[in-house]
């Protein structure tokens, strides 16, 4: 039984004069347990949004989510979900009260749960310190005093104290240092192992999705447009919007380059009060035909073993052939 399953799931935003926002649309996704799946596309697209109805953030408005089979869809959750379902946010010093010293932000979630106090409190909170790679006798510092590297290991640290089984990371690494990003991954990497963790890693940096992820899901406008094992994804997109993601993708032998690739043309939407009808892609896709501007794909089997919400998917021939 899939540990995260997520059926229809959508989420909109009122604007003012009556408009409403389509942020999430019609999403369903089911995640395994022991499984880290990547969650990509470009700014806006709905990503972090989609994280924060599953952590219970934002309530949707539309479909439903499961959690070891228990809803958590709407209403108030269970201490053993929010004990369980845990995130790590993507600014490492905004998320951390600068107020408050490490070990008790650390500590908070022992607190909220009721599951340590005194000597053992502090015990748990200085062994975690040190699984993240952090002194532990640097506790009884503020935030403010320590590298964005280290602050996300802080953050990392409270989302895990609870010993959790899934754990959604919301661009962890994005606002950190390239030199200090591939240090995180391996954190998280190692991590994982070591717990027995879960993860959904949002991101859109292809190449770090690629270095953490099993499956991945392709998010544009709201929508799920492919799912697929990460290295197939890599190696064959079925969707052209996901082949546009690779190409943007430097690679330092341009002989390298996938001669199929599809070029992204113009600039992503912004999430909108009047999506497109039918395909969400279609004014930017290069092999868009006509019944892709009336008629919405579905997200369906393609080969080699991918989903894919598009007419005429790469795998295929193009529209009018």
């Amino acid at each position: 039984m899939a540990l995260l399953e997520l059926d229809g799931v959508g989420k909109d935003f009122a604007l003012r004069g009556g408009r409403t926002l389509h942020a999430v649309q019609d999403v369903s996704l089911a995640v395994e347990p022991g499984e880290t799946l990547g969650l990509v596309g470009e700014s806006g697209c709905g990503k972090s949004t989609l994280a924060r109805c599953i952590v219970g953030l934002h309530r949707p408005t539309a479909g439903s989510m499961l959690f070891d089979g228990e809803p958590i869809g709407g209403g108030r959750r269970s201490h053993a979900v929010t004990r369980d379902l845990t995130m790590i946010f993507q600014d490492p010093f905004a998320s951390l009260n600068p107020r408050r010293r490490v070990a008790d932000i650390v500590a908070d979630p022992l607190d909220i749960h009721g599951l340590a106090s005194g000597s053992e409190r502090r015990r748990r909170v200085l062994e975690m310190l040190e699984l993240v790679g952090l002194d532990p006798g640097h506790a009884a510092r503020y935030p403010h005093e320590f590298s964005g590297g280290q602050r996300q290991r802080i953050g990392i640290a409270r989302a895990l104290i609870t010993r959790p089984r899934l754990v959604v990371c919301d661009e962890p690494v994005s606002a950190l240092d390239v030199s200090i990003q591939a240090q995180i991954l391996n954190l998280l990497a190692a991590l994982r192992d070591e717990l027995d963790l879960t993860l959904v890693f949002i991101a859109h940096d292809l190449g770090v999705v690629r270095h953490v992820s099993q499956r991945v899901a392709v998010m544009y406008l709201g929508r799920i447009v492919e799912v697929a094992g990460a290295d197939e994804l890599f190696a064959a997109p079925q969707h052209p919007y996901t082949a546009g993601l690779l190409a943007a993708v430097l690679v330092p032998d341009t002989a390298a380059r996938r001669s199929d690739e599809e070029i992204l043309a113009g600039d992503v939407p912004p999430a909108s009060a009047a999506p497109p009808a039918g395909c969400s892609f279609h004014p930017r896709c290069t092999r868009a035909g006509a019944g892709c501007a009336t008629d919405r794909p579905l997200l369906e089997p393609t080969p080699p073993g991918h989903l894919a919400a598009c007419h005429y998917p790469l795998g295929g021939p193009p529209a009018g052939s």
